[in-house]
């Protein structure tokens, strides 16, 4: 009921809804500025990807035998009985690392800690630890960081969520960036590398959903900001790899700093970029695999409870809105409005701005092996995009609260 009331709002509020009402209440020249206008939203995030693609990839680029440090892979667990065991034989394959492996049992009731206990028996390289209570004013999983931090004997720090499994070599390459030899010259100078992992999409709303985290990053960062810059203001990363030296991390305050948020992806990169350092993300669609989220009521609230510290924030939104509703979701409305009033200039500026944004999802889509459907569908996607951002925005501002792995939080 709520979803299709906020659909029905958002249709009928809309800039174009008057427009798409009769022929008569839309004069071409209205539909013309209007089409430009889709043009230059459509064409923004078509040149930031074309330039994001040649920065955003895979990291490592060739196998060497420089001794790279020693990595502590830590591994915060609730309720993960049913992927911990392959994310753990995943790591423990690793190729070219010296690592151990911490795994936090954060009060799952499932029985997530006895099979990390019965992989630990024939592992050393493997230990389990019991978390504390969740201390008033912490979110679940910045605390479990936190203490994994306080737990790790090595000085890089690998937290790789439970539900991802790596290949052989990511760790390795991933390291070899952290530890790359332009880099000698300042050895905390690259504090903190990430990456984005292959997203396994089942069920529709996945397909719809997740593969628009590559779109919003390649097409809205510019990364050439992120690469030759510390400012705050390029930050980004994925919460599901994240690789930071010790020193960095301490220095910084850590997941200590940001212990009251939900999206350590994308404000431990931002925290460490104030302190100076210097942050990057990589392409580790060919080196992990992750299933985010499973079932559209997963997706909803998983993407929803931390939209607000990203996309959704009051700062953000209004800016995010515009360049989304206007260059992807109106492009081909725009184009039937303007075939109906018989302007065949129109009409071609609204697909070409339609082709840019299919372009960028179509190509996507080969090079991260997402859906096919999804990309298709890509007008879609965006609303229900803005009509969960808005929505957890709503949320916020009523003071209303998250539920994520049982637990209740307020919206950051």
């Amino acid at each position: 009921m709520t979803f299709s009331l906020n659909l029905y709002l958002f249709c009928q509020l809309s800039p174009v809804a008057p427009l798409l009402a009769s022929r008569s209440s839309a004069p071409p020249a209205a539909t013309t500025a209007i089409a430009v206008v889709v043009l230059v939203c459509a064409a923004i995030p078509a040149v930031l990807f074309a330039m994001n693609l040649l920065l955003f990839r895979r990291p490592g680029r060739a196998w060497n035998k420089r001794t790279l440090p020693p990595v502590s892979v830590l591994i915060p667990a609730r309720n993960e009985a049913g992927a911990i065991v392959a994310a753990l034989d995943a790591v423990l394959a690793s190729r070219g690392v010296d690592l151990e492996v911490i795994v936090l049992d954060d009060g799952s009731t499932d029985a997530t800690a006895e099979l990390v206990r019965q992989r630990a028996s024939g592992d050393k390289r493997v230990r389990l630890a019991a978390a504390p209570d969740l201390p008033e004013g912490w979110n679940g999983k910045q605390h479990a960081c936190w203490v994994l931090a306080s737990l790790a004997t090595r000085d890089v720090f690998c937290y790789l969520d439970a539900d991802v499994r790596v290949r052989s070599e990511a760790v390795y390459r991933m390291l070899s960036e952290l530890n790359s030899a332009d880099q000698r010259k300042g050895a905390d100078e690259m504090a903190l590398v990430s990456g984005f992992p292959r997203q396994e999409t089942v069920t529709v709303l996945e397909w719809l959903l997740l593969p628009l985290i590559h779109f919003v990053l390649l097409g809205y960062l510019p990364l050439a900001g992120e690469r030759w810059t510390r400012s705050s203001a390029f930050a980004a990363g994925c919460g599901q790899f994240l690789m930071v030296r010790r020193a960095a991390y301490f220095a910084s305050g850590g997941h200590a700093a940001i212990r009251a948020t939900m999206h350590d992806g994308l404000l431990l990169p931002q925290l460490l970029r104030r302190k100076g350092f210097q942050t990057r993300v990589y392409d580790l669609s060919r080196d992990a695999v992750c299933r985010m989220y499973r079932g559209a009521e997963e997706v909803w609230q998983g993407l929803g409870k931390n939209a607000t510290e990203g996309m959704a924030s009051p700062r953000r939104i209004p800016i995010f809105s515009v360049l989304l509703f206007f260059g992807q979701v109106l492009p081909l409305p725009v184009a039937l409005l303007a075939a109906v009033q018989q302007d065949n200039a129109t009409v071609q500026y609204a697909l070409i701005a339609a082709g840019l944004g299919f372009a960028i999802r179509l190509i996507s889509a080969a090079k991260y092996r997402q859906s096919w459907v999804g990309a298709l569908l890509h007008p879609v996607g965006v609303l229900l995009l803005l009509m969960l951002e808005w929505g957890a925005l709503q949320r916020k501002l009523a003071g209303r609260t998250a539920m994520w792995k049982q637990r209740e939080y307020r919206m950051g």
